[in-house]
């Protein structure tokens, strides 16, 4: 996926840099990285060494033995672990340029709509130690707005909802500029929550964040059919009470009913957005409707339960897992023509 004269291309690249997953793209290439977020450090020396990032790390995630700790870098969208978020970046460039030795590439990292001065600042740092020349940030839901298409520099009011792993991100932009931005600590690791303590209160089973995380992608719903066919739904965990592994069978209205309190926020926040905005914008979205974009927005009917919730129509990207990396890596290559909607660091 990486091989080929790397020259030809240009070194510099914009990182979708995610609670749950870090995206790549790379200017003349498109995305060619999407890893976990994840790293492992062997800790039975004075200074702990990277042994895994991404996907073999996050297989390690409640396997491993005391001298191994698997580190997420990443809390609620911005750096909660400097060190591990250095050493994932670092990586991350090795690998997608196939070279031993680092490049010093020209960096884009997206950054929650409401990540403070700090935050931001660690993001570019941890982006310069990793080996970056030059670290320009864009928030995630401008960079979302690029990425499907819409006309950012228009006269017109525009809303994007970008539902993460650890922030969903909401922005209205016009006129190339960011006229409203809100980030909300609800997301996709909020649903696995959520499944987790519903089974756990309704059902005396205790799963882990894997578990709950598979149920959201391969049986997720926010709304459940009322007539539609029944999937039974087979989880294994432990049992509460009895202390013993044991195994229920959920429906799908199960799940609905667990996500309906992570939903109803970012519900809140859509609605609070419409209020907080003049008027003709509120006009433009509620003719054009809200993207969605995310992982979030790959929830069965997520779309039809906020429509409900908020009065508006929504409109789920064509690629929500990528959207983001792809606006990053637009707003890279026109960095000069839309310089009004990158984030700066105060």
């Amino acid at each position: 996926m990486f091989s080929g004269l790397v020259g030809i291309f240009s070194n510099d690249m914009a990182i979708d840099l995610g609670t749950a997953n870090t995206l790549v793209f790379v200017p003349g290439r498109g995305v060619v990285l999407d890893e976990p977020s994840v790293v492992a450090f062997n800790t039975d020396q004075s200074t702990p060494r990277v042994i895994a990032v991404g996907h073999e790390a996050k297989n390690m995630l409640g396997r491993t033995p005391e001298t191994v700790q698997t580190v997420q870098p990443m809390r609620d969208g911005v750096i909660a672990d400097f060190v591990a978020a250095e050493e994932m970046i670092k990586h991350f460039i090795r690998l997608v340029h196939n070279r031993r030795t680092l490049t010093r590439p020209k960096v884009m990292i997206c950054v929650p709509a409401d990540a403070t001065p700090v935050e931001r600042r660690a993001v570019q740092e941890a982006a310069l130690s990793a080996g970056a020349r030059k670290v320009f940030l864009i928030q995630e839901p401008v960079a979302a707005a690029i990425g499907v298409g819409l006309p950012v520099s228009a006269p017109r009011g525009a809303m994007v909802v970008d539902i993460g792993g650890g922030t969903t991100d909401i922005a209205v932009v016009s006129l190339g500029g960011v006229i409203y931005s809100r980030s909300i600590r609800t997301a996709g690791n909020s649903f696995d929550d959520a499944i987790v303590s519903h089974i756990r209160q309704h059902h005396n089973l205790l799963i882990g964040q894997n578990s709950a995380e598979k149920i959201k992608i391969e049986t997720g719903t926010a709304i459940a059919r009322a007539n539609g066919k029944v999937i039974d739904i087979h989880i294994k965990g432990r049992d509460l009470k009895k202390g013993i592994p044991s195994e229920i069978t959920l429906a799908p209205t199960d799940i609905a009913e667990a996500l309906s309190l992570p939903l109803a926020r970012i519900a809140d926040g859509v609605s609070l957005a419409l209020e907080q905005i003049e008027p003709e914008l509120a006009a433009d979205i509620y003719e054009d409707g809200i993207y969605l974009t995310g992982g979030g927005a790959l929830l069965d009917k997520i779309d039809t339960k906020l429509s409900r919730d908020t009065g508006v129509k929504y409109i789920v990207a064509e690629d929500p897992l990528q959207c983001v990396a792809i606006g990053t890596g637009q707003a890279l290559e026109n960095a000069e023509d839309l310089k009004d909607l990158l984030a700066h660091v105060q």
